[in-house]
């Protein structure tokens, strides 16, 4: 859900009524959640003002080329329905909406209203004949309000690190991809090689925290550094995907190993 800043054959199942609310273009979906994961809620509100500014800084525009190789990987088509799960701010629901042109649908899933707020704001100055095919819903990626098979493509932009169940995540994902269809998911990339994890280590300690604490969000960006430590490497990754029933995996390094992409086949 972040770079160096803070480096989902029938229709979907209705939320219940009660569960059904509009927030400033975005439908909200009711679900369960863990304390940890309502502080991992809360922390990206916090950030949601300035989230795409620091993406942008501390990159150094580099996230917007591996957002675009996540999407091209998804090898979502023209007139797809597909699915991007923790979408942020939008910039992959953006990019894939171009993909799948006016005839496809996208749908946005995250759990941060207030990220979805940015996301809606940003469709509006950005606006695009396209774009009207994106759908802004808040919701679990844990417990998805889709049925089975319901997506030719789904992404994830640096959300599966941040997600408390992995395991439950990615069958979710499995389970509302339509067979033969890919799930492609961005992240920052856990490396077994030490020099690239002590230069992950260093430019969140002496890069990405000091400019965020200029906005005030020091201990916001403090979490990074532990998400990493804490996410999966390349090769638990994969695995993570054949476990939930995808019938090939891959983890391929972007950005000189600071990044990392999934791509998985149902």
């Amino acid at each position: 859900m972040a770079t160096l800043a803070a480096a989902i054959s029938a229709g979907p199942a209705a939320p219940a009524p009660a569960a059904r609310r509009r927030r400033r273009g975005c439908a909200a979906v009711s679900c369960g959640s863990s304390s940890a994961a309502d502080e991992r809620q809360a922390l990206f509100s916090r950030i949601a003002p300035v989230y795409d500014h620091l993406n942008d800084v501390l990159s150094l525009g580099q996230h917007r080329t591996w957002k675009r190789i996540c999407v091209s990987w998804s090898r979502a088509r023209r007139g797809d329905r597909v699915l991007d799960l923790c979408c942020g701010s939008g910039d992959l629901a953006f990019l894939l909406s171009q993909k799948v042109g006016l005839d496809g649908q996208v749908m946005a899933v995250d759990f941060s209203s207030q990220q979805l707020q940015t996301a809606a704001s940003r469709q509006d100055q950005r606006w695009k004949p396209c774009y009207k095919n994106i759908k802004w819903i808040e919701g679990d990626a844990l417990d998805l309000p889709f049925t089975d098979c319901y997506f030719d493509a789904v992404t994830v932009g640096y959300g599966l690190r941040n997600v408390v169940d992995k395991p439950k995540a990615m069958r979710e994902i499995f389970r509302v991809l339509k067979p033969g269809s890919r799930a492609s998911i961005l992240d920052f990339n856990k490396s077994s090689s030490l020099f690239t994890t002590s230069l992950q280590s260093w430019m969140i300690d002496n890069v990405v925290v000091p400019l965020a604490s200029g906005y005030g969000l020091t201990e916001e960006y403090k979490y990074l550094k532990s998400s990493i430590l804490h996410y999966l490497t390349e090769k638990e990754l994969e695995e993570l995907a054949k476990e939930a029933g995808f019938s090939a995996a891959k983890h391929y390094e972007l950005g000189g190993g600071l990044m990392g992409d999934l791509v998985a086949t149902r």
